[in-house]
């Protein structure tokens, strides 16, 4: 769970996207480079996570769709992230499909490794890294763990809203996300791996997202 600040300034970032949200809706131009700016390092990051190199065209082709749609949308700012990475979900999807190919992820079994301790080390472990090797690192999970850690650390959604991104029960993004988090915690740890590899990472932002790690952690939302 995060902490009360970080909560609090999730809900006045959600706050002003969603009045940006509401004028691009009515055509303001600037309204919707507001909400581009506030979406689109998130959304790249997820995207990235599941396209690699790819994830520059990918996230271009969701842009086109969210604004041909926008007018559609109905809800705040927490439901914008929801929709959008939704959107960007699909065009992943179907690009890795083009390719004959399936998102970046480990060879290994989901419960080959398991890790002593609690699941905070790998929100502290996390903020060692840049967001390169941040995300570079939670692409080695396995695909359900890695988007669910994704979704809540990259994009900022909460437990719910990831849970309609995967079309997935609630507990059980829970449960992957918790997983993932401790598989993280062992790669990082001394002597463990640290995810140095040199694939996409997200361009310029080195603490934002590693930070909103912390928020994962057993909030049940």
């Amino acid at each position: 769970m995060g902490t009360g600040e970080e909560q609090r300034r999730r809900q006045v970032d959600d706050v002003g996207l969603g009045d940006a949200v509401e004028r691009a809706r009515q055509g303001d131009e600037d309204a919707f480079a507001v909400v581009y700016r506030m979406v689109q390092p998130g959304l790249l990051g997820y995207v990235r996570g599941l396209v690699g190199d790819d994830a520059e065209d990918v996230a271009s082709e969701a842009w086109l769709e969210i604004a041909r749609d926008l007018g559609r949308f109905r809800g705040d700012g927490a439901g914008f992230r929801g929709w959008t990475a939704v959107i960007a979900r699909h065009r992943a999807l179907d690009h890795l499909r083009r390719l004959k190919r399936r998102p970046r992820v480990t060879l290994l079994e989901q419960d080959v490794l398991q890790l002593p301790g609690g699941h905070d080390t790998a929100g502290a472990a996390l903020e060692t890294l840049s967001t390169r090797e941040a995300l570079e690192t939670i692409g080695t999970l396995p695909q359900e763990q890695a988007e669910a850690v994704l979704l809540r650390v990259v994009v900022g959604l909460d437990g719910a809203a990831t849970a309609r991104v995967l079309g997935k029960r609630p507990g059980a993004v829970r449960t992957s996300a918790y997983r993932g988090l401790r598989r993280l915690a062992e790669q990082l740890s001394p002597g463990g791996r640290t995810g140095d590899g040199a694939g996409g990472g997200m361009g310029g932002r080195t603490g934002d997202g590693t930070k909103k790690a912390r928020r994962v952690r057993g909030d049940g939302a």
